[in-house]
């Protein structure tokens, strides 16, 4: 075998591990992305609503208290790469009011509010695993259109809830660039020839 076919089997083998990693991790994705990724994620949000009790009733839940659905992405601060789309769903009634305020008000992404705010919680992956671009729906099962430019490949998802108590609240569902990888080994590539 050639080296750079060894190379570039190699490469999709280290692919393939860091991503089954990033589907089966319950620790705080965000910390594991911006490893791969080698530099610091900013969000930005997409849409945020409230939702009714007909979408509520739709997944099971009824609820007196404002909820709300938010879509977002996570961007490489330096490179501008997107390394995943993100689907939450955050009852009020089962999050800390500190946290809820600062969903609502948009502050700051999830994972790092929870993080600063000190907030005690675990995760529980409930699903994960590939499907196509096409195939991407929110948590309604609507179809959505991902935020990841020129897909040729399966796409990465992830799907947990987040708890502060006896009671999930937070339902998250993500969608990874299936190339977050390839965008590192690029990058360090392209650090290695600019040095010599």
């Amino acid at each position: 075998m050639k080296d750079s076919q060894f190379e570039h089997k190699a490469s999709k083998i280290l692919q393939a591990l860091l991503l089954d990693l990033l589907l089966v991790t319950d620790g705080r994705t965000t910390d594991f992305l911006e490893i791969l990724l080698n530099e610091q994620v900013k969000v930005q949000v997409i849409r945020q609503k409230q939702i009714n009790e007909e979408d509520l009733k739709l997944i099971g839940e009824s609820s007196g208290t404002p909820n709300y659905i938010r879509e977002s992405v996570l961007i490489g601060e330096k490179s501008g790469f997107v390394v995943s789309h993100n689907i939450a769903l955050v009852y009020a009634k089962h999050v800390p009011s500190a946290l809820f305020e600062s969903i609502a008000h948009r502050q700051k992404g999830i994972g790092k509010a929870i993080n600063s705010l000190g907030i005690r919680s675990f995760r529980k992956v409930t699903d994960s695993g590939f499907v196509n671009e096409e195939e991407s729906v929110d948590l309604f099962q609507q179809p959505i259109s991902l935020h990841f430019p020129d897909l040729h490949e399966k796409v990465p998802y992830k799907r947990y809830d987040l708890y502060f108590g006896s009671k999930p609240g937070i339902e998250m569902l993500e969608y990874y660039h299936p190339n977050i990888i390839e965008q590192r080994l690029l990058q360090e590539i392209s650090k290695d020839k600019s040095s010599n």
